[in-house]
C-alpha cells in the first residue's frame, strides 16, 4: 500500500547554511509567503492552506552542489524546474533577487541558474519540454 497521510500534504526541504536567508530568496522568486519561521527551520507556501509547502533547514556543515557534476565534489541530488511566461523575464527576475546563471547552460530554451546557497533551478517556458539539468 503506498504511503498515505489523513491531509493532502507535500513537501520539498533544501539545506543551506542559513535557512531563513534561503527562504527569503524563494519567497521573492516564486511570490509565496513564509510560515513557521525560526533560525534552524523555515516553511514556505503560497498560503497557509495550500496542502503543499517548500521548506529551508539549516545546516551549518552544507556544501553546495556542483552542476554540472565533477569528479569527487557534492553532486545535486535533485533540482527544480519551474515554468514561466516568458524566458527572459523569468531570468532577469531571478537574477534580480539573488540567483545567479550556471556557467554551462546545455539547451537554448531553458535556463539554469543557481540559488543563493547554489541548489540549482531551471526555468523554461511550457513550449519547451525538458530541464538543461537532466541534459
Amino acid at each position: 500500500m503506498p504511503l498515505r497521510t489523513r491531509s493532502t500534504w507535500f513537501g520539498v526541504v533544501l539545506d543551506s547554511t542559513d535557512a531563513r536567508a534561503l527562504a527569503r530568496f524563494y519567497a521573492d522568486l516564486l511570490g509565496w509567503q513564509i510560515f513557521n519561521e525560526s533560525d534552524t527551520w523555515v516553511d514556505l507556501a503560497p498560503s497557509e492552506d495550500a496542502g503543499y509547502n517548500f521548506a529551508f533547514a539549516t545546516d551549518p556543515l552544507y556544501v553546495p552542489p556542483v552542476w554540472p557534476t565533477v569528479e569527487g565534489r557534492p553532486q545535486m541530488s535533485m533540482h527544480l524546474d519551474l515554468e514561466v511566461d516568458d524566458l527572459a523575464e523569468g531570468v532577469a527576475h531571478a537574477l534580480a533577487v539573488g540567483a545567479r546563471l550556471a556557467d554551462v547552460q546545455p539547451q537554448d530554451d531553458v535556463r539554469v541558474l543557481l540559488d543563493p546557497a547554489g541548489h540549482p533551478f531551471c526555468l523554461y517556458t511550457d513550449s519547451q519540454g525538458g530541464s538543461a539539468a537532466d541534459a
